[in-house]
């Protein structure tokens, strides 16, 4: 984690896998699937030599990426890591290192791109090469994403899988325990792709499946403790969901009044949003909390702007500056008294998702979009110029563990299982121009939508739900008037960990049941549609 103050790190108790990032949108998706069965794992920068490690770890496994290994400027490993002697497992981008490194001309751009779902066969040739697919039948229906291929085998190496469009879609070394995958195991669309994984770091590299995280509250509180010292103040951004109440508990356990929680009403929020943030915060929780009325200033400099983008960058540096203006009023109104001192510390509920969708974190990843927990801040944040520095105890973590934490920590279960609500809030679901009559029109459509899945029984089932506005109008006919309103479009998926999801599938009744009620209800809207895209390749907000 950032800013980490820790005593022994888990590599030196723990067998450790070393992933190696190439900037993989999905490259943490691959510890996570390792920390499933229990086995440790760190990730370090595509970039990093071997020199500067300080501990051994039992394998290595180079991610995907963006680039082509074969251009001017392209990302390579340290060539010190296959004398390591420790097992090495390459995905796409990674398999293509393997191959490129021991000749440039194994790897070119293909005749066909090959991206999403595909059946990978599997080519038993006997011996330790088949220990990579062991168990796992003759063909796998996996998930692909990538142009550049294998063209020829690498010189000692034998052929293990392949597809329809890859001949050397899965290889591996004849003697040593290199092997490299053009399919990605860690996006859930694999079949058995976590157990591919499982035979790498397990049967392979022979790590032992006994890390657990526990005590991590006893362990974060005691690093904020270290970390922001005996005297500062923080301030931290909620706004009702999980990530935000865990970090604001989190802090609340760890220096007490010291930490102010600030609910900025940005005009955005959802249906009687902020009165519930009050009683959750401030009368269950015992956090102290603070409301400010920010929506005439957001509102307004929100005002005809319509790229994505922009509207993120505005929302982020708007809340930046209310944080700085709320700092100096609590450091003031906190003199000459016990907690008497300067606000140093922003916290947010910033999760691992939130960051390589936003920046180039460890690798040369590519932007997808700024979040406002992260590319949406001023450069002054990031940059750490601010009069306020960044604390993000959660953003390592992906939903799942989160919502764990929130457990440990007491958080009642109606909390941690609540559906996320983004910073940007409606601001970003609204597709054009945002006005406080399309916010009104979107506010009361989302909340007929979640009133509904909840009614259904549905609402655990579904991880992320809500409506969103088209501002483009459709001709539709209300009684016997015709009309000419906005589009409303539903949008609820499934995800273990935000980096994937999948559309939930209603029953059609229940739908038009949704659908019906939306449009005769809320002045404005005069069709509903239903978003079927999944993440990939689209994201789960709309903006």
């Amino acid at each position: 984690m950032s800013d980490t103050v820790e005593a022994a790190a888990p590599h030196s108790a723990f067998d450790t896998i070393l992933v190696l990032d190439f900037g993989s949108q999905t490259s943490h998706l691959v510890v996570r699937r390792l920390r499933s069965f229990n086995v440790y794992c760190e990730m370090l920068s595509c970039t990093t030599k071997l020199a500067e490690l300080t501990w051994k770890p039992v394998g290595i496994i180079l991610s995907g990426g963006p680039s082509s290994v074969y251009d001017e400027g392209a990302p390579h490993v340290d060539p010190a890591i296959f004398d390591l002697g420790v097992p090495i497992l390459g995905i796409c981008y990674g398999c293509q290192e393997i191959a490129w490194r021991i000749n440039d001309k194994n790897v070119a751009r293909g005749d066909a791109r090959e991206y999403g779902e595909t059946d990978l066969s599997i080519h038993k040739v006997g011996g330790d090469p088949d220990r990579l697919f062991e168990g796992l039948g003759d063909c796998l229906h996996v998930f692909m994403s990538h142009f550049d291929k294998l063209v020829r085998l690498p010189e000692g190496f034998v052929k293990i899988a392949s597809t329809k469009n890859a001949e050397f879609a899965g290889i591996a070394h004849e003697s040593k325990p290199i092997f490299g995958i053009q399919l990605h195991p860690e996006i859930s669309h694999t079949a058995r792709g976590t157990d591919i994984l499982r035979n790498f770091a397990v049967n392979i590299c022979k790590a032992r499946a006994d890390w657990e995280m526990e005590n991590f509250t006893e362990k974060e509180v005691n690093r904020i403790r270290k970390l922001v010292g005996d005297k500062a103040q923080v301030i931290g951004a909620v706004s009702g969901g999980v990530d935000s109440t865990v970090a604001a508990k989190l802090l609340k356990e760890a220096i007490g009044d010291r930490f102010h929680a600030i609910l900025v009403d940005t005009g955005l929020m959802r249906l009687n949003e902020c009165e519930q943030v009050k009683e959750t915060l401030q009368e269950h929780l015992g956090i102290n909390l603070t409301i400010v009325d920010g929506s005439e200033l957001f509102l307004g400099r929100l005002a005809g702007v319509v790229e994505p983008e922009a509207k993120r960058k505005i929302i982020g540096g708007t809340f930046i500056d209310l944080f700085e203006i709320e700092a100096l009023r609590i450091e003031k109104g906190a003199e000459n008294t016990p907690l008497a001192g300067k606000v140093e510390w922003f916290l947010q509920g910033t999760l691992y998702a939130d960051i390589i969708e936003s920046l180039s974190f460890r690798g040369p990843s590519a932007t997808i979009k700024s979040h406002h927990n992260a590319g949406g801040l001023p450069a002054r944040m990031q940059n750490g110029e601010a009069q306020l520095k960044l604390l993000e105890p959660l953003r390592e973590l992906f939903k799942d563990e989160v919502r764990s934490f929130g457990r440990q920590l007491g958080i009642h279960e109606d909390l941690v299982m609540r559906h996320p609500f983004p910073g940007p809030g409606i601001g970003i679901r609204i597709i054009g121009e945002i006005t406080p009559e399309r916010v009104e029109i979107v506010r009361r459509a989302d909340h007929i939508f979640i009133s509904m899945i909840k009614e259904a029984g549905l609402y655990q089932e579904v991880t992320q739900a809500y409506a969103a506005l088209d501002t483009n109008r459709a001709v539709g006919v209300q009684g016997d008037s015709r009309v000419y309103g906005y589009i409303c479009i539903l949008r609820a998926v499934t995800s273990l960990d935000m980096m994937s999801a999948e559309p939930y599938e209603f029953s059609w009744t229940l739908l038009k049941a949704i659908s019906r009620r939306i449009v005769n209800e809320v002045d404005g809207i005069a069709r509903v549609v239903y978003d079927t895209t999944s993440k990939p390749p689209g994201t789960i907000e709309l903006e």
